[in-house]
C-alpha cells in the first residue's frame, strides 16, 4: 500500500533525544532562575531600605539645622518623609502586612508578624522585619 520511501516524521529514537536535551535544559535553567529571583528580591529589598534610611537621615538633619536633632517618629516617616509610603518588603507573603512597620524592637529580633518593617526611633535604625536570607543584619 505505502512506499517505505515516501514516509516523513521522526523516529522514535530522535523524539526520545529531543525529550532528553529538553529535560537536561530544564534541568540547568531551573535553578539559574531561581537563583535570579532571589537576587531580585534581595535588591528591592537592599533599594527600598537605602530608600527609608536616607528619608530618615534628611529628617534628621533638617531638624538639626532647624531647632533640635532628633530622629523621627515612624508616623512622620511614613506620613511626611516618604511621600508615597513606605515601600513593601519583599520577602513578606502578599497576604501579610508588608508595608507594616513595628517600633521599639532590637535589632536582629523579628517582632509581631514577622513581615514588615522593624524601627527604632531612638537611633533612627529601620531594617527588615524578616530573616529569610539574614536581611534582618543589613
Amino acid at each position: 500500500m505505502f512506499a517505505r520511501g515516501n514516509q516523513k516524521g521522526f523516529t522514535l529514537i530522535e523524539l526520545v533525544m529531543i525529550i532528553v536535551i529538553l529535560g537536561i535544559l530544564a534541568a540547568v535553567a531551573i535553578p539559574k532562575y531561581q537563583d535570579l529571583s532571589g537576587e531580585a528580591k534581595e535588591a528591592a529589598a537592599r533599594g527600598a531600605l537605602g530608600a527609608v534610611r536616607s528619608a530618615i537621615t534628611i529628617y534628621y538633619a533638617n531638624h538639626a539645622v532647624i531647632d533640635s536633632a532628633h530622629w523621627p517618629p515612624i508616623d512622620s516617616v511614613i506620613l511626611a518623609i516618604m511621600a508615597q509610603g513606605i515601600p513593601n518588603n519583599p520577602y513578606c507573603p502578599s497576604d501579610e502586612y508588608p508595608d507594616s512597620v513595628v517600633t521599639g524592637a532590637t535589632k536582629g529580633t523579628i517582632v509581631g508578624t514577622d513581615c514588615g518593617w522593624a524601627y527604632l526611633d531612638t537611633y533612627g535604625e529601620i531594617w527588615l522585619n524578616t530573616d529569610v536570607v539574614g536581611e534582618n543584619d543589613w
